[in-house]
């Protein structure tokens, strides 16, 4: 099990060096902060800071990114172009957010990737995850990130169970992946691409 069997990188994605394709999909997630601290920050477009929203020092904005009138991105953090942050979204340390994605009231992002067109609009919780090109996470979906017993982390695929040795893991959504509302991943869930996780019925 591949990173290539879950996301295609857009050629133009500036990270994509970084983040090899051959890798197991879980292993990006270390390789966030890496990513970040090659970036130069003061190259970052410039913005009138709404009143009410807090920017920390390491937060790098490319063209169009549509700002919220209150919120807070403490980085180390990169916005894509063309990418909209919404009402009261709460942008932790090592956040790489993709072209076009939308970031939602009330959100929370922790030590995550966010490729291109990404929708995570109401009431989201991402922690140490990757979210595909063109995933959707409904209202309320939670991407829990920690075992209960803080034991490390184990993700399931076809060939058995794999120990990644991560304390925290959230979710990896492949391309196009969708998760109905106000569900709850388990830490550690794989998503492939083009598949939908329906709510309990």
């Amino acid at each position: 099990m591949r990173a290539k069997d879950f996301f295609n990188i857009d050629e133009i994605f500036r990270f994509k060096g970084i983040f090899d394709r051959e890798l197991g999909p879980w292993e990006w997630v270390k390789l966030v902060g890496m990513a970040l601290e090659g970036v130069d920050f003061s190259q970052s477009e410039r913005y009138k800071i709404p009143p009410g929203l807090f920017v920390g020092e390491k937060v790098f904005f490319e063209r169009g990114v549509k700002l919220p009138h209150f919120g807070t991105i403490e980085g180390p953090a990169y916005i894509g172009e063309g990418s909209e942050l919404r009402p009261g979204v709460y942008i932790r340390q090592n956040v790489i957010v993709g072209k076009r994605c939308v970031l939602g009231n009330s959100c929370e992002f922790k030590n995550c990737l966010l490729l291109n067109d990404v929708q995570a609009p109401h009431f989201n919780y991402v922690g140490d995850s990757i979210l595909g090109n063109h995933s959707h996470l409904g209202a309320g979906v939670i991407l829990a990130n920690l075992r209960l017993d803080s034991q490390p982390i184990r993700v399931k695929t076809l060939n058995g169970f794999i120990d990644t040795g991560m304390r925290k893991l959230g979710a990896v959504l492949g391309d196009s992946a969708q998760v109905a509302c106000n569900s709850v991943l388990n830490p550690g869930t794989l998503v492939k691409p083009h598949q939908h996780v329906l709510p309990r019925r």
